[in-house]
This record gives structure tokens, C-alpha cells and sequence, in this order.
């Protein structure tokens, strides 16, 4: 049962990556697979459970903790209430956050799309030279993402796209891209990505320092792609005909309020955490909240501002026009969120999950440490592999793996110092190396769900520009490291 977990996994990571070819929407055989690696672990919760290494510890480190804690719940009516309200309560919790957090940012993002707010910038990006602006969209990018996070970033920057380019395969090698900026420029930032977060919060690093030495690296590992692409992408993009949502509708002050408030709304996230210590996704709810009720009063004020000076006849119980009505009101704007997508989320972070409480991920991080021994060694296959699985766990098995080193130590041990070596280009290599595959990151997951990015499409003109950069942003930071210290 433990290796059919395993094997339920890798069958479904194929059915998504040949999801063209086989015709089925990614998000089945995700969901497909978040179920069965949970059905399958209840079934085999005795075995499976039961596991210990040659430590004489459980495989699974939560149970571990778990019995150590229940003495009496060792055995199959405990590992049964461990699974089911314990281990997939405690990560559902953890995964809605996710996906919480998802659902308000692509809904302000829909909610500014459709009042035009996007148009106030892409009116102002002139060239049409793809190169220049493939610089330009990927540096707005880096920089955005490191401000925000790189899951929000890629959302509005994805969305932004739809404005500048018509060609669908062109405005694929620009979501890319942008997906490839959004993870370097949020590995360098302590809010920008979550494996950042959590070694922030850990104590691992510090704000200042992830900074200073991470921030070459980072750019490098997308000014790299950017300096090939540069050679071989010629010609010019081809302006998509903006659709106009009625005359008079939506004025030039209203886009630029509607985008002034949406952006708002995602900047205030960060500061609502610091503020309030609650989680991130009820700092995106609530700007949420607020953007909503101020359209809807903004409408039904316009509506009837319209109404009297008759411009505006056609209206509903007072509201505001058909057509504005069907375009407008963030209850229809809803339907156009990709909930695909989200259930792709979901199926995929209920299997690593599973994985994750069942100790097949710790299996992983252990048998790195003993085959590799060497802590860029380690970070660059973590970086790697989480490519495949979400990197969350991989660095929380990090996290769990070392202890933070007293300050002083020496030698090997120093890389594990707050502010040490490991945990620095652990950020880096968990930050960036999502990168290499489209399914490796949350940014490329909403990516990929947004324009319907082809996973083979991806893994032949993206994956090997993403590999070059991941190794020369490693190479820098290996060189930065040795010359400071």
C-alpha cells in the first residue's frame, strides 16, 4: 500500500502531462489521484503506520508525534481517527487556505479585467516589438513578486497579457516567462513566495539577509532565458481588438479607480498579515469584500446618475443597465473564474499531502541527505524536485531534517546557522526550480489553468531556458557565497 500510493501518484502526474493527447481536462485525474492516495492509506493505515527505519522511529513522523502524545490510540481504531480527523483535517485546512487565497486574487483580477482597469497600462506599453517587451513584462514581473507573491503576481500579469497579445501561441512564451520572473523574483523576497515565508517564519532567515544574497542570483536566473530569448524571438505581436463593454459605461475614471482599488486590494495583503497575524487568504477576502461593495454602489450610483440626465434608459429595478448588468456585477464576473483550475489545486495538494502524512516525502529529503551529503548538492535536487512535488513539503522536510545551528558553530554545521548557507540556497533552489516544469509552481499551475498551457508545449520551449537559468542563478549564488565568506 505504501508503494501503490506512490504508484497512484506517478500515473496520474503522466495523465496530466499528456493531458492533450488524451483528451481529459487536467483536473480529473488530479482529483482522481487526491482521493485514491488517501483511500488507499486509510485502507493500508495499519501497514503503512506501522512502518519503522532502522532507527527504530515511524516512518510517518506524524504519527509519531501522534502516539507519542495518545499512548492508547496505538492501533487501528487510532490510526483511523489519526487519518481521517487529524492528518486530512489538518491539511485541508492548510490547502483551502490555498485555494481561498486563489479564488479572491483571480476575482479581482476578473472584477478590473471587466471594468477595463487593465487597459489604464496596457495603454501606456507601446511597443509591439516582442523582445522589448518580453524584457519589459518579465522585469514588471520580477519586481511585482517580490512585492505581492508570485501566485498573485501571475494572476494579473497572466491577465494583463490578454490585452497585448492576440496570438495564442506568442502570449503562451510571455505567460512563461512570466511564470519563470514570478518565482525568481519571489525566491529573493521574504513575502514573496511561501517556502520563503516559512523559513522567514521558522527563523531560518532574516528579511535583510535573504535579500542582499539572494537577489543576484534571482536575477540572473531570469535574465539568462531572457538573453537567449532575445537571439532567436523576432518580429512584432499582433494587438488584440479590445472589447468594449457598452458606451458610456465604464468612463476613464472608472478603470482608473476600479485598478487603483484592485491593486490595492492585493498590496494590502502582506500589510493585513503583519498587522493582524491572521492568514493570508483572509487579507485577500477582505479586499474582496470591499472592491465588491464599492462596484455595486458605484453602479447603482452611475446608473442613476446616467438616468437623469437620459443618458441611461434601459435599466433594471433601478440598477444599472443590461448590458452593463450582465458584464458588471461581480456575481456574473464570478462564473468566469476558472474553477478547473482550483480543483486542479485541490487534487494535487490532497495527494502530496497524503504523502507528505504517510512519510514517502520523508523517505525522499532523508535519502538525499544520505546519498548527496553535500548542502548545494541537496538544495539543487530539492530544487529539482520540486518541479514535480509541491515544494511546500519538500521544504517543510527540510525544516524537519536540520536544526538551526548555534550561532558560532563551525565547519559543516554553520551551514545550518540562522542566516547559514543551506538555508539561503534552499530558498533560492525551492523558490526557482518550480520553474523547469509548468506544474512545478503555483504560479505556472494558475498559468497553465488561465491560458490552457499545453504541459509538452511547455516542457520543449520553456523547460530547458528555465533549467539554464535555475543552474546559473546557483552558479552565481555558489560564487557570491565563497567570495563573502
Amino acid at each position: 500500500m505504501f508503494i501503490l500510493m506512490v504508484v497512484i501518484f506517478v500515473l496520474g502526474y503522466v495523465s496530466i502531462a499528456l493531458e492533450h493527447p488524451l483528451r481529459v481536462d487536467k483536473a480529473a485525474p488530479a482529483l482522481l489521484i487526491g482521493v485514491l492516495t488517501w483511500v488507499v492509506y486509510m485502507l493500508g493505515s495499519s501497514d503503512i503506520l506501522s512502518m519503522v527505519n532502522a532507527s527504530g522511529e515511524y516512518v510517518s513522523k506524524a504519527w509519531g508525534e501522534f502516539v507519542n502524545t495518545n499512548p492508547a490510540k496505538n492501533n487501528h481504531e487510532g490510526m483511523v481517527e489519526f487519518i481521517s480527523h487529524h492528518e486530512l483535517l489538518h491539511h485541508l485546512g492548510e490547502i483551502a487556505e490555498i485555494l481561498f487565497f486563489l479564488l479572491g486574487a483571480m476575482t479581482i483580477v476578473e472584477i478590473v479585467d471587466q471594468h477595463q482597469g487593465f487597459k489604464v497600462i496596457t495603454d501606456r506599453i507601446h511597443t509591439t516589438n516582442k523582445v522589448k517587451l518580453l524584457w519589459i513584462i518579465s522585469f514588471l514581473t520580477f519586481f511585482m513578486s517580490a512585492v505581492l507573491d508570485n501566485l498573485t503576481t501571475t494572476i494579473v500579469l497572466v491577465a494583463l497579457l490578454r490585452k497585448l497579445i492576440n496570438d495564442k501561441e506568442t502570449r503562451w512564451f510571455f505567460a512563461s516567462m512570466v511564470v519563470l520572473a514570478a518565482n525568481a523574483g519571489g525566491a529573493w523576497s521574504p513575502i514573496g513566495d511561501v517556502t520563503t515565508i516559512m523559513l522567514w517564519i521558522g527563523g531560518q532567515i532574516t528579511a535583510a539577509n535573504i535579500i542582499l544574497m539572494v537577489f543576484i542570483p534571482s536575477l540572473v536566473t531570469i535574465i539568462i532565458p531572457l538573453a537567449v530569448l532575445s537571439f532567436i524571438m523576432k518580429g512584432e505581436v499582433e494587438r488584440p481588438v479590445v472589447e468594449n463593454n457598452g458606451p458610456g459605461l465604464v468612463s476613464s475614471r472608472q478603470q482608473i479607480f476600479i485598478l487603483i482599488m484592485g491593486v490595492s486590494a492585493l498590496l494590502f495583503v502582506p500589510v493585513f498579515k503583519t498587522l493582524t497575524h491572521l492568514p493570508p487568504y483572509l487579507g485577500m477576502l477582505f479586499g474582496l469584500s470591499i472592491l465588491w461593495v464599492t462596484t455595486e454602489i458605484l453602479h447603482r450610483w452611475y446608473a442613476d446618475y446616467k438616468k437623469k440626465k437620459g443618458e441611461l434608459v434601459d435599466t433594471k429595478e433601478g440598477n444599472f443597465g443590461v448590458e452593463s448588468k450582465d458584464k458588471l456585477v461581480v456575481i456574473k464576473i464570478l462564473s468566469k473564474v476558472d474553477v478547473p483550475t482550483v480543483l486542479f489545486f485541490l487534487g494535487i495538494l490532497l495527494a502530496v499531502a497524503s504523502m507528505q502524512s504517510a512519510g514517502q516525502l520523508g523517505i525522499l529529503a532523508k535519502y538525499l541527505d544520505k546519498t548527496l551529503g553535500n548542502i548545494y548538492l541537496i538544495n539543487l535536487a530539492i530544487g529539482i524536485l520540486s518541479s514535480i512535488v509541491d515544494n511546500v513539503p519538500l521544504v517543510a522536510g527540510a525544516m524537519g531534517m536540520y536544526d538551526i545551528a548555534a550561532a558560532g558553530t563551525t565547519g559543516y554545521a554553520s551551514s545550518f546557522m540562522v542566516d547559514g548557507a543551506f538555508w539561503e540556497f534552499l530558498a533560492y533552489c525551492a523558490g526557482t526550480g518550480g520553474s523547469i516544469l509548468i506544474i512545478g509552481s503555483a504560479a505556472g499551475v494558475a498559468a497553465m489553468g488561465m491560458e490552457k498551457i499545453d504541459f509538452i508545449w511547455y516542457l520543449k520551449r520553456i523547460s530547458l531556458l528555465a533549467l539554464l537559468g535555475y543552474f546559473s542563478g546557483a552558479a552565481v549564488y555558489y560564487l557570491q557565497y565563497s567570495l563573502l565568506h
